[in-house]
Formats: C-alpha cells, sequence, structure tokens
C-alpha cells in the first residue's frame, strides 16, 4: 500500500463532505480508474460550461437569475476543477 502522504485525493466528497482518499498502488485498479473517469467527466462538463458562460456573459439581455445560476455553476465547476489539480499535482511528487 502506499504511504499516508501518498494518498490520492478522489474527486468525490463523503457524505458529511470531507474529502475522500484512496490508498492504493495499484493505478489500473477499479477504484482508480472510476476516479480518472470521473475527473475527465467534470473537465469536459467544465469546459462546456466555460463556452455557455461565454454566450450568457456576451448577452446584454441576459435575467439576473440567469447569471445567478451561471455563478453557481460555475463555482461548482472551479471547486471540481480545483480538487483534480490537487490531486493530479499531488501525484505528480
Amino acid at each position: 500500500m502506499t504511504a499516508h502522504n501518498e494518498l490520492r485525493l478522489l474527486p468525490w466528497s463523503g457524505p458529511d463532505g470531507k474529502p475522500c482518499y484512496l490508498s492504493t498502488d495499484d493505478r489500473d485498479g477499479y477504484m482508480s480508474r472510476l476516479a480518472d473517469n470521473i475527473e475527465s467527466a467534470q473537465l469536459g462538463m467544465a469546459a462546456g460550461l466555460l463556452e455557455q458562460a461565454q454566450e450568457v456573459l456576451d448577452d446584454s439581455d441576459a435575467e439576473p437569475e440567469e447569471l445567478r445560476l451561471l455563478a453557481a455553476e460555475l463555482a461548482g465547476a472551479l471547486g471540481d476543477a480545483l480538487r483534480v489539480a490537487t490531486s493530479r499535482g499531488g501525484r505528480l511528487r
């Protein structure tokens, strides 16, 4: 197994909102592949949301409710992307 400082931060939180970690040496194991796939989906959704955000921001008739929803979705996507970056950065060491 990996040392405590080599735990992989997973791209989801536990039921209480705390981070989840994976301790394994098997980068091709089921949980590692699942985490890789979820990270990929999160980054893909963030890219799509960024395109949508540009369209909304270019629309001078955008409603305040639409802008608030967009801001909330962007904040969530940014949080996901930051978690992915943290996880991947931790595995570079």
